[in-house]
């Protein structure tokens, strides 16, 4: 059985992130979400509640498993007996900081491969960091995110705009 990791922070998980997941759960017989879990920064979700969503919107797909993890991600990969990492990628400009990481990754272990999947057109534009913004200033998220994720979107930011 092959195992795969698509890692990444999800704050929040966007349509672009469902798209590359459900096509490496398409290829791979077990996929890991393995949500990341940074003490150094301060997400709009908490770790439980991003993987929550994802556990939600993925409820459809019967061999992915979310999860999250601290530290390495080629010492998570290890420990979970997988043997290749999937990152998407957007434009040109991820690729730069996801090869060197994928260099690093493979220096660390080279049992554990790195596969670059291109998000679909739609899209390629799509951040968690821009959604985060267009909801901050009264924008509407949907088509971007699941709309599970739209309402507590709007809860969360809302109550920041409005200063609660």
């Amino acid at each position: 059985m092959t195992i795969a990791i698509c890692p990444g922070s999800f704050d929040p998980v966007t349509n672009g992130h469902l798209d590359i997941i459900e096509r490496t759960a398409a290829i791979f017989d077990k996929v890991i979400v393995a949500v990341l879990e940074n003490p150094s920064k301060e997400p709009l979700f908490s770790a439980a509640e991003r993987r929550y969503f994802l556990q939600k919107v993925l409820a459809h797909l019967p061999n992915v498993e979310v999860e999250y993890f601290q530290g390495l991600l080629v010492n998570y990969a290890k420990s979970k007996d997988a043997k290749v990492i999937v990152k998407g990628l957007r434009a040109i400009s991820d690729f730069e900081s996801e090869f060197q990481m994928a260099l690093t990754n493979k220096k660390m272990n080279p049992e554990i491969e790195t596969i670059f999947m291109m998000t679909a057109n739609e899209y390629s534009f799509l951040s968690s960091s821009m959604v985060k913004e267009l909801v901050y200033f009264g924008g509407n998220p949907e088509g971007f995110v699941p709309p599970l994720v739209v309402a507590a979107l709007e809860e969360k930011l809302g109550r920041r705009r409005s200063g609660k």
